[in-house]
């Protein structure tokens, strides 16, 4: 009999899963409690995969052999329970999308802040040397969809604590965690324990064959790393000391060491700057090296790799003042690394839907380099406690084109306006992209 499979949301992650199911054979349907975008549905339409918009049916749903849930939908969630009750297995997307890819080999990137970097970084060291590969999960296409449409030999995959927290055999070849800090507490109950279980899980399948790549200089990866039973050959990462094995960095060049191999390049010729960058960088060679990638080829990919869109994106310079774009700063940690690359007076734009975050974090850092903050959300008292005694000037807008002018006004020459807003999006934006973007438009718009 045909297995029945129910694809929970519909964004990206689900309508990958939906056309993988649909090529494996599966009776699929998928199920959306919003509004489904247009070219979704024209997408689902095509493939003739039938869905539901705007609520779950409980008796589509709960006749689910297997169910694909969203990244984006919590565990509380009532329909997500009524699954649990009833004992339907649920797996995450990149657990569905690794049961097809045959040999293929993973390297799968996770970590509160730096996997995107990290993620495109790796893929470019890989394309760079011509390896038959595809950067897939949370940046560009779903791992499902690549898997589906246009299989690859390897598989770059950016993956967050949601994805990992329903997997069942996922299993990366080479794992990469570049740091734990305190994010998303509001899904995991507001235990740090529970997002670390969380990140850690990317090892839990792994074998001594495998690599696991994570950062010594990170506390909470430290303190915690002796608590999981990991198999797999570890590969650390350091600012502090040399290694035997591993990458390292000492008197401004980056050492790598593996196996037989040693490679050593002056942090000047990494394309992108600031410290949090050159611990994206090590990472990053690290699993190039662990996949036997050229050291030539490193250090040609190293000196050619382009920084992302929102992320430390430079705008504009307008009558002096430099406009820089770091929306995809999601978290308060993201900020401290982007505060600390600036040389010049800032004046901060922050703010958005909070997810549990501590300010104190930041107040020695915007102390020492913030002038001004603009606040950019639908609640910003939080942002006014932490901040209103060490900086003078704190206003509050309520769009990306008022955020702008406002900053605008209070930049001198020769100072920074810093989208870097410690929060997520979805008060005022679509997403992290749709804020980064306005923000682009009304920089160019002054």
């Amino acid at each position: 009999m045909q297995k029945r499979i129910i694809i929970l949301g519909g964004g990206e992650s689900g309508i990958g899963a939906a056309l993988l199911s649909k090529q494996q054979g599966y009776d699929v349907f998928l199920s959306d409690a919003g509004k489904l975008q247009a070219h979704i549905i024209h997408e689902l339409n095509e493939n003739q995969i039938s869905f539901e918009q705007g609520g779950h049916t409980e008796s589509m749903v709960l006749n689910a052999d297997v169910v694909v849930k969203s990244p984006g939908i919590p565990e509380k969630t009532a329909i997500v329970q009524q699954l649990r009750m009833q004992q339907i297995p649920i797996i995450s997307e990149i657990e569905f999308a690794y049961q097809y890819i045959g040999d293929s080999k993973v390297v799968a990137i996770t970590g509160s802040n730096g996997k995107t970097t990290t993620t495109a970084l790796t893929y470019h060291i890989c394309k760079h040397a011509n390896l038959d590969c595809a950067m897939v999960g949370n940046i560009g296409y779903s791992f499902a969809r690549q898997v589906a449409a246009a299989p690859k030999a390897l598989y770059v995959v950016e993956v967050s604590s949601f994805q990992l927290d329903d997997i069942v055999t996922f299993k990366p070849d080479i794992a990469v965690l570049t740091n734990i800090t305190e994010d998303h507490l509001d899904r995991y109950d507001y235990k740090i324990e529970n997002y670390i279980n969380s990140k850690f899980n990317i090892t839990s399948n792994q074998t001594h064959a495998d690599v696991f790549i994570y950062n010594l200089d990170d506390e909470l990866t430290t303190n915690h790393i002796s608590n999981y039973p990991i198999q797999s050959t570890q590969a650390p990462i350091t600012m502090s000391r040399e290694l035997p094995q591993g990458a390292y960095l000492t008197n401004a060049k980056m050492y790598l060491k593996w196996k037989t191999e040693e490679m050593q390049m002056s942090v000047e010729d990494f394309a992108i700057k600031g410290k949090h960058n050159q611990y994206n960088s090590m990472a990053a060679s690290m699993a190039a090296t662990a996949l036997d990638i050229r050291k030539e080829k490193i250090r040609e990919a190293l000196q050619t790799f382009e920084s992302l869109e929102h992320r430390m994106e430079k705008v504009a310079t307008i009558k002096g003042v430099e406009f820089i774009n770091d929306s995809k700063a999601t978290n308060v940690n993201s900020t401290w690394y982007a505060l600390e690359s600036m040389t010049k007076s800032v004046i901060l734009i922050l703010g958005g839907v909070d997810k549990g975050n501590d300010y104190n974090l930041l107040k020695e850092m915007v102390k020492e380099k913030v002038k001004a903050i603009v606040c950019m959300g639908t609640d910003n008292s939080k942002i006014h406690e932490a901040f209103g005694e060490i900086v003078p000037l704190i206003v509050n807008t309520a769009s990306a084109e008022e955020a702008v002018k406002s900053a605008f006004h209070f930049a001198n020459k020769g100072e920074v306006v810093l989208l870097s807003p410690a929060c997520a999006s979805f008060d005022l934006f679509k997403n992290y992209e749709d804020r980064g973007k306005q923000f682009k438009i009304a920089v160019r718009d002054l």
